[in-house]
């Protein structure tokens, strides 16, 4: 991904932020400063706003997204500790979490601390080749080779120079820290579904309206069915849908993984995952009456597609039988729930 170029200032050190990166911490360094220089238009910013500014911007992938970062990764395991020692809610918003951070600073520094030692010393390296701490900090002060920061203390000074065209590039830069924690990540999450959509906090969830039109349309062609949690009677238009795998893990809505439930299993289920053994056959079941009731009425349906992933052929899907059919969401559910357990998903006991 190429940065906008500008005459006056050596944009291949900026480029090369990221190069050689072990762990996380330079892409929300960098994101959680920018963020500051241009949303809060500051240029002399303590360590702590910005490491609290990295742990904001990482709360959801390892939180609620569960997202390996490494076994290295110091902001992974200090962000569960945080989140345990404070009980901050793992979809809390960022600016929350940050001035919540800030705010009891006293206590969250023995978490942060870690930040200070390296990362905004050894960040400038491709300006300024890191030898030891002191060197760097008197390097950066004359701002060498037009680093973009100079080191006073506990605190940092933006070079004057890179200040506009932060503000001016800021949504390219922003989308070249994360393409490039997108790929660090990849790595390390290998068999998770949609790592770059879990890199932030989504805005608004997806509508579920074709999917609800869809499973109203069954239920009031059979006349009845039962929530496969509760057993209690689901009638049209009156129920939750329910993502049987976390959408917090699989990351979208096709009707494969959602079936009607009664409204008490969203807040009971919550992020968890089924235990197999007990609701995998009666999903089953339920996905293919369904499927079977729907397809019949309409073989063009667009909303099949989404069986295209489990299956390559929506036909011959409908007409398996219903062991065959059992079959096939086994080999699709039983892996993905055994990444999503390695991954931290907690299995649902109700």
């Amino acid at each position: 991904m190429l940065l906008p170029q500008n005459p006056h200032l050596p944009i291949s050190a900026l480029a090369g932020i990221f190069n050689n990166t072990t762990a996380t911490y330079k892409f929300y360094w960098f994101v959680a400063l920018m963020d500051i220089v241009v949303k809060e238009r500051k240029t002399r910013i303590s360590f702590w706003e910005i490491i609290a500014g990295m742990v904001a911007e990482s709360w959801y992938p390892i939180h609620y997204f569960k997202l390996s970062f490494g076994k290295s990764d110091s902001l992974f395991s200090n962000s569960l500790e945080i989140q345990k020692e404070f009980q901050i809610p793992i979809d809390s918003d960022k600016k929350k979490i940050k001035n919540q951070l800030l705010d009891n600073i006293d206590s969250t520094k023995k978490f942060l601390r870690v930040f200070s030692l390296n990362v905004p010393y050894r960040f400038l390296s491709p300006w300024i080749k890191y030898t030891y701490d002191e060197d760097v900090v008197a390097k950066s002060q004359r701002f060498e080779n037009g680093c973009l920061y100079a080191i006073y203390g506990n605190e940092i000074v933006i070079n004057e120079a890179w200040v506009d065209y932060l503000k001016e590039n800021y949504t390219i830069l922003r989308d070249f820290a994360f393409w490039n924690l997108t790929e660090f990540l990849q790595k390390r999450n290998p068999n998770v579904p949609n790592v770059p959509s879990k890199l932030i906090k989504p805005i608004l969830r997806e509508s579920l309206t074709m999917q609800h039109k869809f499973w109203d349309t069954y239920i009031e062609s059979v006349g009845h069915m039962s929530c496969i949690y509760t057993g209690k009677p689901i009638v049209a238009k009156n129920y939750d849908l329910d993502h049987f795998v976390p959408w917090s893990f699989v990351s979208h809505n096709l009707l494969w993984n959602l079936i009607p439930a009664d409204s008490s299993i969203n807040s009971s289920k919550s992020n968890n995952i089924p235990p197999l053994d007990i609701y995998l056959k009666p999903f089953s079941m339920l996905q293919q009456n369904a499927l079977k009731v729907m397809y019949e009425k309409n073989q063009n349906n667009a909303i099949f597609e989404d069986y295209l992933i489990v299956y390559d052929s929506v036909s011959d899907l409908v007409h398996l039988s219903e062991t065959e059919f059992y079959e096939v969401f086994r080999k699709t559910f039983s892996p993905m729930v055994q990444i999503a357990e390695n991954m931290g998903f907690k299995i649902w006991r109700p």
